[in-house]
């Protein structure tokens, strides 16, 4: 099995920064992507940011010029920094991990989720 743990949530008000930690542990072989998705209330999960093992990094067309996807290949962790934050990126925040375990089987793994509240 593969855990996803994240922590860096909080409450911010509008134009303040968050950094959001994802640390992965379990039976990996290998981790090919890691990402973040957000679920705001009455809405559907959407892509945040995205970053492969290379360091190729996708982004939702919302958080472009503000938000930074970065990775720590050897500690399996993937960051975000989210600077000029809006109401509007008020949402539960989700890891993802997609790799392939120890047993060569493939494997997509989620975090528990982590609230960012942007409000004054």
């Amino acid at each position: 099995q593969v855990h996803l743990v994240e922590s860096g949530g909080g409450l911010v008000q509008p134009g303040g920064s968050l950094r959001l930690s994802c640390a992965a542990s379990g039976s990996i072989f290998s981790i090919y992507a890691m990402g973040w998705y957000r679920q705001a209330p009455g809405k559907q999960r959407e892509l945040v940011a995205a970053i492969t093992s290379g360091g190729t990094t996708n982004y939702a067309d919302s958080v472009k010029g503000r938000f930074t996807i970065s990775r720590d290949n050897a500690k399996n962790t993937v960051y975000l920094q989210m600077n000029s934050l809006k109401p509007e990126d008020t949402a539960v925040y989700y890891c993802n991990a997609r790799g392939n375990a120890v047993s060569r089987q493939d494997f997509s793994s989620w975090g528990q989720g982590t609230q960012v509240t942007v409000s004054s």
